[in-house]
């Protein structure tokens, strides 16, 4: 079920989130009268718009599964505390990197699925963007401006009117900081606009281009956070409230980098209070020395080793006609998942 905004309106909201689908057919008022932990801006827009709540729904599961491959080799990798209804369990409590690339990614989804919806023309209230008239030119040459641009400009003002609301209501650092990260999440989707063009001319010699914007794959985005997730900048609250102070050893700009307040926790253990699921069971890499090696992934604990046979097609070949035949092969195979931490022993009180 869609879920963009549970980490940033609390444990319930999931729930509420669920029959988006249906929202023409039940009555707008009444769905978003339903979802948990809207405020007022939030629950108007929603009521006002009910088929871009859909879209968002849309952009949230492509969010939820960019970030899961972004971390897919790390301690942290996303995933949800059994029995809790948040995305990424209550790791949104403390305002670390891994919240400072939640908020940045699922920003960038809902502007992604958003100017996606208008180009498609699946919402009544914006459509692709046919603005851009006359002449241009880029490394190739002139072009005419023409087809139907993505209306980026329509998403990202939506998407910062929508999830920017909860964080308004709050003046503190870990609301600053959330704000900061939304816009940094809506600017590197409008970073990777690229330039489609169609040629023209004898013979399609492209003497004559026609040319309009359009969004990169999401990939681009993900991966474009992901490296501002690696030098993230810790960041303090003025007293003033008013901006950032950057840490003693850092000496950069914090305009278009992700910034946090506290530090992250190892992860290596299951702590609710953290949002840690733990490595305990976490697949690893034996041979690696990476994040995802079995001395990084498993925190020193060590590993257990379950030997696994794999059966795959091979020795495939075309017979006449038409089908392909294959053998089945056998592979065994070692997998290597982490262990559990060992609890500490109760002293005998004899």
């Amino acid at each position: 079920s869609p879920e963009i905004f549970d980490v940033k309106m609390g444990s319930r909201a999931r729930k509420g989130w669920e029959p988006l689908s249906h929202t023409h057919s039940l009555g707008a008022r009444v769905i978003c009268n339903h979802i948990p932990g809207l405020v007022n801006k939030q629950r108007q827009l929603c009521q006002r718009h009910p088929d871009l709540m859909q879209s968002i729904g849309e952009g949230a599961k492509e969010w939820i599964r960019e970030c899961q491959h972004q971390f897919r080799y790390h301690r942290w990798n996303c995933s949800t505390l059994d029995r809790d209804h948040t995305v990424f369990g209550r790791v949104m409590l403390r305002s670390s990197k891994e919240a400072a690339f939640v908020y940045a990614i699922s920003s960038a989804g809902v502007v992604y699925a958003i100017t996606r919806a208008c180009s498609q023309g699946e919402l009544k209230i914006c459509n692709c963007d046919g603005q851009k008239r006359g002449q241009a030119s880029d490394d190739r040459g002139n072009f005419d401006w023409g087809g139907c641009s993505d209306n980026i400009k329509y998403g990202i003002r939506f998407a910062k009117a929508f999830v920017d609301a909860q964080e308004r209501m709050v003046k503190d650092a870990r609301a600053m900081m959330n704000l900061h990260n939304n816009r940094c999440g809506r600017m590197a989707v409008k970073r990777f606009m690229k330039l489609e063009c169609k040629c023209h001319g004898v013979s399609g010699s492209c003497s004559l281009r026609t040319c309009w914007l359009a969004m990169s794959d999401f990939r681009r985005t993900g991966d474009y956070l992901r490296r501002k997730y690696d030098t993230a900048i810790e960041v303090t609250m003025n007293q003033d409230g008013t901006g950032f102070t950057v840490a003693e050893n850092y000496n950069r700009s914090t305009k278009n980098e992700l910034v946090y307040v506290e530090k992250s926790p190892d992860y290596c253990l299951m702590d609710r209070a953290a949002g840690s699921l733990g490595t305990a069971g976490r697949v690893c890499n034996k041979s690696s020395r990476d994040t995802d090696g079995c001395e990084v992934m498993c925190c020193g604990r060590g590993y257990d080793t379950m030997r696994v046979k794999h059966v795959t097609k091979c020795e495939c070949k075309f017979k006449w006609c038409c089908a392909v035949e294959c053998k089945d092969c056998e592979d065994v195979v070692d997998i290597h998942t982490c262990k559990p931490h060992k609890r500490p022993e109760r002293l005998d009180r004899n």
